[in-house]
């Protein structure tokens, strides 16, 4: 009988793999501290946060092409490489939830669903409601795109009249055509939409190979010796997205600035470095409310921090909600 990967169990459950830090068991969390500590925060939203929609849209058409990034919010993200358009973790809902339940926006996706370019890719990390959005599945208006996801979530977009459903495994490698690979790598995290589910799907980071260039799409996700493998294997990278946001949940947890399964930006810098990552995106904040630091703080962490992990200031990107940047422009090169 093969042997199954570490991250397999026995019962078809997934892990993190080996030697990733766990959460304690005992700690318990409560909606009633959260909500209480939740209304303390300062939710003023800065006007440079956003660019104003009439100059997303005319950027829409003036990069249309270019191969460039964009950032429609949280971890949703545009990213044109040639004649190939792909989309990361869409959400376009107004809460983070089932139905009307979960936290709401606090800032608008830059572009609305009907307003999107046509997308060749969807890439989707895992099955937590902030990045696996089923009214968005449902409405999606380019469902011949191809679908990257992991182990056990393709029933969600095979029931909703997606074509090309590719569930992957760790490590498993798709070529999409002669200038674009994409491979599914480890994350430290977890699965879970309901009481009964989880880890029951898997997770994930995403490598996209394009020309020569390594952008690494990551899934949300904590501190582990995993991303210095990853890095020895297949760095350098050119640029990596990674969460700076969702990290302080005291005083439910007992300490601050610290989640097993989210990097605040200190750690996400660190991952960075691990992975012999040239530049880094944060992503994952100013969005929805998940976690107690203040809803702007991530960004100026982050960008305070560069040098001390071996980054340049101007190599620690931060976006605002509708930005466009040429990929040329980004990596530097012609």
């Amino acid at each position: 009988m093969e042997k199954k990967p570490y991250h397999h169990l026995p019962d078809g459950t997934f892990r993190n793999p080996e030697g990733s830090p766990k959460i304690n068991p005992n700690i318990k969390w409560s909606f009633k501290i959260f909500n209480r500590e939740k209304k303390k925060l300062d939710m003023t939203v800065p006007k440079e946060h956003v660019i104003e929609k009439e100059r997303v849209l005319a950027n829409l058409k003036k990069y249309e092409k270019d191969d460039y990034i964009a950032w429609i919010g949280h971890a949703t993200f545009l990213i044109k490489l040639g004649d190939t358009t792909i989309i990361t973790d869409p959400v376009f809902s107004k809460n983070a939830g089932p139905l009307i339940f979960g936290p709401k926006r606090f800032t608008e996706p830059a572009l609305k669903l009907n307003e999107i370019p046509k997308t060749d890719i969807f890439l989707l990390t895992h099955n937590h409601y902030d990045h696996m959005d089923m009214m968005t599945i449902r409405r999606f208006p380019f469902k011949n795109s191809k679908v990257l996801l992991p182990l056990k979530l393709g029933k969600y977009f095979n029931k909703n009249g997606y074509g090309d459903v590719n569930e992957m495994d760790w490590y498993d490698k798709i070529l999409i055509n002669k200038n674009l690979k994409i491979t599914f790598l480890p994350a430290v995290h977890w699965s879970k939409r309901s009481l009964t589910d989880t880890n029951k799907t898997l997770w994930g980071n995403f490598l996209i190979e394009y020309n020569g260039i390594k952008l690494l799409f990551g899934c949300d996700t904590g501190v582990g010796k995993v991303y210095k493998d990853i890095g020895n294997k297949y760095g350098p990278i050119d640029l990596t997205f990674i969460n700076i946001g969702a990290y302080n949940f005291y005083p439910i947890m007992p300490y601050k600035d610290k989640s097993v399964y989210h990097t605040n930006p200190e750690e996400a810098l660190d991952v960075a470095k691990n992975l012999n990552s040239k530049k880094v995106i944060g992503m994952h904040w100013g969005t929805f409310v998940l976690s107690l630091e203040p809803i702007m703080e991530p960004p100026v962490r982050f960008k305070a921090s560069a040098e001390k992990y071996g980054f340049k200031k101007e190599d620690v990107i931060i976006y605002r909600i509708g930005e466009f940047r040429s990929l040329k422009k980004l990596l530097d090169y012609n």
